[in-house]
């Protein structure tokens, strides 16, 4: 997309970009060879001047939207200048604030620190996210902070950033309050990096260990791309010659999707194991993901996160760079304002499915199954009978996670899947006005694609901006369409796109195909009854309710969750049983008679049910454009001589 030279020059003058004065940057080393004792250390040194100063770690941290910083898990605090520990006190309100007096004649402070960490962390692998070793000034904004990382970690361990080696130096010495308690392994490698800015590396995780590849993705792509791996296992890292096609293939799919980069060069952080936990967080010049062992070791395991590489790398241009105003704050200490989510969120929902499609991640008819499925979940949330989907955006920081109980009253983060079919109505509203001459293609071409190629930059926007930039595709009334969708309370999910797109949403006796293989992935991990559509309930392995579906027949029955059923129908309760009953409660007219236990009570419950099976699924309607598939097709061609 060609931009002028003054345009360019705007962006870099009124956004966020790694640019720094003449400073003289913090030094921090984070020290992962402990990671396997859940334990992570930093050496830091600070440029102060004399007087009192106050040094900050960041709470607010980007991605997660909400007010999630480590900061209780930070620990061993020490500062100390000259060779003299200096006294230190936490401020009273802000509480990821030290205060400390510099003496006279002091111009380096030092600070060490500890940080306990469970997550994402194995006797083989560590992944450091920046917020849980980093200090810095308080109050000065955190582009305008120069710091320069190092990180050490076991000799003989690959790591994977997007950070930019500068070469290997001596490893630094504990400076804690026990000096006996840690010293680095003799051994351990320690790299220095360039020079950036707080913002920046906050925004640029690691991943280490001791099973480690990296693989070049789509060579003629410019800039690069690289996918690293770490895994518990040898094997483990080695991805699967289909798998890694497709993932090139993404690259490809998104350099002509978006037509632009804001990257100096891209990588994928992939860890593949049952024991760090899984991750899905983007950054600008990179993502953190994390998945089971044999997260892609297979295409059932495989359709399970099959659009995890391609929503994260979306990520790069939709909410790192262009990033709701009130959302974008100028340190990690100002709380974020989410009512855009259903832009940042939800629109990289949509394309990160789109594009996993094109890749061939998924195909085609998965990626209607797994429509299917998140429309049919929104369409049944009793929720949204009470608040609008704007309002789970704005309130996210407080719905992220949490009791997992009546969740669907409640409502969670669902700007993500609302989102994803309001853009998805968009897209084929402009093909349906356009006589599929134009599509939300173009749009992401104008709004992600603002001054062309540059650095990681962040571009802040606000609703105007969307609307004037799909008029430039389309004139239609778009700020009506948005607002109708996401601010208005709206009882049925938003199901035009689906329709639009040549489809329709309907429910059947068994799952679709999709469903089934997702099945065949997690009987490793759970053996757990679904009935939602049904009884309006799902249950663990056990037969203990998980939740309840406020207004379904188990709701009326005043079924609720932590009950577990005994028996179904007089027979002893398993899975396959309350399968069978459901089934053939479309032809007796009796009601399903359940043994229940809560805390040390046995009772019976009767629910009035007689529909059968119910499975969300989608089916083509005759005689009308098949724009969902048009959608879904590729647009790239791989050069002659890559797998496929």
């Amino acid at each position: 997309m060609k931009q002028t030279l003054a345009f360019v020059a705007s962006l870099l003058l009124s956004c966020s970009a790694p640019l720094l004065s003449a400073q003289t940057p913090i030094q921090i080393t984070a020290d992962l060879t402990e990671g396997y004792r859940h334990l992570y250390h930093a050496e830091i040194d600070l440029p102060v001047k004399p007087g009192p100063a106050t040094f900050i770690t960041p709470r607010w941290i980007p991605g997660t939207h909400a007010p999630g910083g480590p900061l209780a898990d930070i620990t061993g605090v020490v500062f100390t200048a000259n060779g003299q520990t200096l006294k230190w006190r936490r401020d009273d309100v802000n509480l990821a604030e030290f205060h400390v007096e510099i003496p006279r004649g002091v111009s380096n402070l030092h600070v060490h620190l500890d940080s306990i960490t469970s997550h994402r962390v194995t006797r083989n692998m560590s992944v450091l996210e920046w917020e849980r070793l980093m200090m810095y000034p308080a109050n000065v904004p955190v582009k305008e902070i120069a710091i320069q990382p190092s990180v050490t970690v076991p000799a003989g361990w690959g790591t994977g950033t997007a950070l930019k080696p500068q070469g290997t130096v001596p490893t630094p010495q504990t400076t804690g309050v026990n000096e006996d308690a840690h010293h680095p392994p003799a051994d351990a490698v320690t790299t220095k990096y360039a020079v950036t800015n707080v913002e920046q590396l906050e925004d640029s995780p690691v991943i280490t260990g001791k099973y480690f590849h990296e693989y070049a993705l789509a060579p003629e792509i410019k800039p690069a791309h690289f996918l690293d791996v770490v895994g518990d296992d040898a094997d483990d890292v080695k991805i699967r010659p289909k798998t890694l096609a497709e993932i090139n293939n993404l690259v490809r799919e998104a350099d002509a999707n978006y037509a632009s980069h804001h990257y100096f060069e891209y990588h994928f952080l992939l860890t593949l194991s049952d024991v760090a936990g899984g991750e899905g967080l983007e950054h600008g010049q990179s993502s953190d993901n994390g998945v089971g062992e044999k997260g892609f070791a297979d295409d059932a395991h495989q359709l399970g996160e099959a659009d995890l590489l391609a929503h994260e790398f979306t990520h790069s241009w939709n909410g790192k760079y262009r990033r709701p105003a009130r959302l974008y704050q100028p340190d990690f200490a100002t709380p974020q304002q989410g009512d855009l989510m259903w832009v940042y969120e939800g629109m990289t929902q949509y394309w990160g499915n789109v594009l996993a499609t094109r890749a061939g991640l998924k195909n085609q008819a998965q990626y209607r199954d797994l429509l299917a499925a998140s429309a049919a979940q929104l369409d049944y949330k009793a929720g949204r009978d009470w608040r609008p989907t704007e309002d789970t955006a704005v309130a996210g920081s407080l719905i992220r996670g949490g009791n997992a109980e009546w969740v669907n009253w409640r409502r969670g983060q669902d700007y993500y899947q609302e989102g994803e079919l309001v853009w998805l109505d968009a897209d084929t509203t402009i093909r349906k006005l356009t006589n599929n001459q134009k599509s939300l293609d173009d749009f992401v071409k104008i709004f992600l694609g603002k001054g062309g190629n540059t650095g990681p930059l962040i571009v802040p926007y606000e609703f105007p901006e969307l609307v004037a930039d799909l008029n430039q595709v389309v004139k239609y009334d778009w700020a009506k369409f948005l607002s109708d969708r996401i601010r208005n309370i709206n009882e049925r999910a938003d199901l035009e796109g689906i329709e639009q797109g040549g489809y329709k949403l309907v429910y059947q006796e068994k799952p679709s195909a999709s469903e089934e293989l997702l099945q065949r992935a997690r009987s490793r991990r759970s053996g757990g009854t679904n009935v939602w559509y049904s009884l309006g309930m799902r249950l663990d392995e056990h037969g203990k309710i998980g939740d309840v579906r406020y207004g379904g027949p188990s709701d009326m029955a005043k079924l609720a969750p932590s009950m577990t059923l005994l028996a179904v129908n007089g027979k002893p309760y398993s899975g396959e049983t309350l399968h069978d009953v459901i089934r053939a409660s479309k032809t007796d007219s009796s009601p399903i008679h359940l043994l229940v236990q809560q805390e040390d009570a046995v009772f019976p419950i009767d629910v009035n049910y007689h529909d059968g099976e119910k499975y969300p699924a989608m089916v083509r309607v005759d005689n009308t454009p098949d724009y969902l598939d048009d959608i879904t097709k590729p647009r790239t061609t791989p050069p002659a001589g890559t797998q496929q």
